[in-house]
């Protein structure tokens, strides 16, 4: 499936201004009411010990169509992120709104796509130079609309493999296209994070260690990659050794279970075990929620809120 389908300083720094909010849901918080009696709030609705970002669509059932009211449901459900793949097509207003309601109740924003480049649009493995130019242009668009939405997060994907090029390089011609973006980026502190993909045999980046060459070859703290599990599953297992060998890279996560790219425990991945080995290894940015949900309507919604609390019980 198509991302476009799909639903609608230094990385340490940047990670950094992605933890807010982000507590320890292990234990029930006593507090007292104006009375002075004491109260006990319910742990289903304290924060989770990682930060999950919810998508647009996920917990209509229960919060309508817009998009600012889903938020604040899941803000009440005790999550503390979003993505939204589909932020570069909202109106400037509309980005605003979300940037000034995420900072109001103190959420972070994680990944945005691209704009106006898809999964297999962007053509940067082939060198052509109205390619790179298109990139640059999109990267000066996704500077005006992080700062628009509070973000530092941006999802590039290279695009499609150039079948009569060696792939050494179409690698070379991605890198230099990705260092001219960098350089547009990392002035204002924007990470672009590269995501490979299972979607197609097209796609010319398919595997972290792939994404992790051409981070160390563009050498910028705005290059780091997407650790999209439910692709790694997919294109070749193996999670958590993987993400130990590229961890150094690793910008931001992305979660869906395989098969069906729906929530934790409606596949074969143990995510409870792979959430509790990415928290121990120290990361407390987001991790997008970027898969569907198993059942409809808000009881669906509210199997996928238990799924989340059950992975998320590694404390």
């Amino acid at each position: 499936m198509k991302r476009r389908n799909f639903v609608q300083g230094s990385m340490l720094a940047g990670a950094s201004l992605l933890t807010t909010g982000v507590l320890n849901a292990a234990a029930l918080t006593s507090c007292a009411d104006p009375a002075g009696v004491a109260t006990t709030t319910a742990a289903g609705d304290k924060p989770f010990n990682l930060n999950y970002g919810t998508h647009d669509g996920m917990f209509k059932s229960h919060a309508g169509d817009d998009f600012i009211d889903q938020i604040k449901f899941a803000y009440d459900k005790g999550f503390r992120a979003i993505e939204d793949n589909g932020m570069s097509g909202r109106t400037e207003d509309q980005q605003k709104k979300i940037g000034d309601t995420l900072a109001k109740l103190g959420m972070a924003m994680g990944v945005f796509v691209q704009p106006g480049l898809g999964n297999d649009s962007n053509m940067l493995a082939n060198g052509k130079a109205d390619q790179v130019e298109k990139f640059i242009a999109s990267c000066k668009q996704a500077v005006e609309i992080a700062k628009r939405i509070n973000s530092k997060l941006v999802t590039v994907v290279p695009g499609d493999f150039v079948r009569n090029l060696p792939i050494g390089v179409q690698t070379g011609n991605v890198i230099e296209a990705i260092k001219k973006g960098t350089a547009i980026l990392e002035p204002h502190g924007v990470v672009m994070v590269l995501e490979p993909l299972s979607d197609n045999p097209d796609l010319f980046l398919r595997t972290p260690d792939q994404a992790y060459a051409i981070c160390k070859a563009v050498g910028s703290p705005s290059c780091k990659i997407l650790y999209d599990m439910y692709h790694v599953q997919r294109n070749q297992g193996n999670i958590i050794p993987t993400l130990d060998l590229v961890y150094d890279e690793i910008g931001y996560y992305q979660i869906g279970d395989n098969p069906g790219r729906k929530e934790p425990g409606t596949g074969e991945v143990n995510y409870k075990n792979i959430f509790k080995h990415i928290y121990n290894k120290g990361y407390r940015g987001v991790l997008g929620m970027e898969h569907g949900t198993a059942g409809a309507g808000k009881e669906g919604e509210l199997a996928l809120i238990k799924a989340y609390r059950e992975a998320d019980s590694f404390m």
